[in-house]
């Protein structure tokens, strides 16, 4: 079934404007397409209206918190108010603070560096490995993967209560699963956390996005995420919540803006006040084309209107499931079951094929761009493939099918700016090298898999 053939609800938006959309490649069999960027879930492309935005002020840019001229309060003023954006995207509370950071990556390793020093920290190994490994620190005990929302919150009620009440406690959590695209039950993971006197982190990387993401609507106390999966790659992240832990810790990073007052003692040292807002944690000059740029998006996806986009979002994850239904070869990949909620993200193997091969073609022979590997959440894909760690076969290799010495798997991944071609040209190219084989050579290359031009 084609996605044409699916009627879409009137609720359906059109796709978002984004940057990209008429970029044309080479195909290895010969001539141009349009390339069909189904890979959201990396790095999704930026939005028009974002880059436009960041056009408009870039003429502008000045030097934040450092200068008395125009421009340098024109920018500071345009930080702070990309700091207030995000605030009310996220449905802060009164009290909370807005860090702005690199990435999710970088926002979960600076609350891993403000955690009390006796916290133990609670994670489910399906986690990304941006929110599995920064609690280095840490006592950290690791959950074993849940096959159901409500196994997952019993697992952790089970865990917490197995632990000291009496000291500091948090939880990490996704909100939808870069592998399986599944939500999260957040708001009843927050909830146990909370009953046992636990802290929660809600990783929304792949949720913000896709969803709205309310922190107190949730009640997690805190949450992180990447502009770059929000249609605005420039570098950016935030991490939002309480800011009793952050007040106490050190500095993320020592140096200037993190400071308030610096001395020289008699004894020839140094006297620091380190500030208590975000500024603590944000040393060195900001990044403040990528937090208008998140901003910006932030508020695009919200006068696009989350319903709409959600409705669109799910018509494509119905296409490419009921476009794929008749074929027995693919396998999606699943905790909770094939019929649980998720953003637009797939992740499938191909009986028969090696996954890097399989996405090699997609790519060389239909201009297909997806993602192929273990995705950042290796304990997550050796669960759902139910194999051990074994060394990754060369592409194509006959006895390199995935579950066997091929540990990888294909995601699928689209979002706001998906038109529907993009994923009836991706149904219809699965389909064809299923039925009909790869019509090019692929050779292992650097551990990639790549057309062989040598023939």
């Amino acid at each position: 079934m084609s996605v044409s053939t699916v009627a879409a609800a009137p609720s359906v938006c059109a796709p978002l404007p984004v940057l990209g959309r008429d970029v044309t490649v080479p195909l290895v069999t010969g001539g141009e397409v349009t390339y069909a960027a189904l890979d959201y879930a990396a790095s999704a492309p930026a939005l028009q209206r974002v880059w436009d935005d960041v056009a408009a002020y870039a003429p502008y840019y000045g030097s934040v918190h450092r200068g008395a001229g125009y421009l340098s309060q024109l920018s500071t003023d345009l930080f702070e108010n990309a700091r207030r954006t995000v605030a009310e995207f996220l449905d802060c509370r009164e009290g909370d603070q807005v860090v702005f950071t690199r990435s999710t990556t970088d926002s979960l390793n600076l609350l891993a560096a403000a955690l009390p020093s006796d916290c133990r920290v609670f994670v489910f190994e399906t986690e990304h490995h941006a929110s599995l490994l920064p609690w280095r620190s840490a006592q950290v005990t690791y959950l074993d993967a849940p096959r159901s929302p409500r196994e997952a919150v019993e697992t952790l009620e089970r865990a917490l209560a197995g632990r000291d009440p009496h000291g500091p406690a948090l939880v990490c959590v996704t909100g939808a699963s870069n592998v399986t695209g599944e939500l999260w039950p957040v708001r009843e993971l927050a909830a146990a956390a909370h009953a046992q006197g636990a802290r929660i982190v809600l990783d929304a990387a792949q949720l913000a996005p896709h969803h709205e993401v309310s922190v107190a609507g949730l009640d997690v106390d805190w949450v992180a995420f990447s502009g770059h999966k929000l249609y605005a790659p420039f570098g950016s992240g935030v991490l939002a919540g309480r800011a009793d832990w952050l007040r106490a810790a050190e500095p993320y990073l020592a140096g200037g803006g993190a400071s308030r007052k610096v001395g020289r003692r008699q004894d020839g040292g140094v006297d620091v006040e380190w500030h208590d807002s975000a500024a603590r944690h944000e040393a060195g000059s900001p990044n403040v084309i990528g937090a208008y740029a998140l901003a910006s998006a932030c508020k695009a996806l919200t006068e696009a209107g989350f319903d709409a986009l959600v409705a669109r979002e799910q018509y494509l994850v119905r296409a490419v499931r009921d476009g794929l239904a008749d074929v027995p070869e693919v396998r999606f990949l699943s905790l909770f079951g094939d019929e649980a909620p998720r953003v637009g993200v797939l992740s499938f193997v191909v009986e028969g094929w090696n996954s890097s091969h399989f996405a090699a073609a997609l790519s060389a022979e239909y201009g297909i761009g997806v993602r192929d590997g273990l995705f950042c959440a290796h304990p997550l894909l050796r669960t759902l493939l139910g194999s051990d760690p074994q060394a990754q076969g060369e592409c194509g290799s006959p006895e390199a099918a995935p579950g066997e010495k091929s540990l990888n798997a294909i995601r699928v991944s689209f979002g706001a700016g998906t038109p529907d071609e993009h994923v009836e040209r991706f149904v219809r190219a699965v389909k064809e090298l299923v039925t009909d084989g790869a019509k090019w050579s692929y050779r292992t290359e650097d551990g990639r898999c790549v057309p062989d031009t040598s023939a």
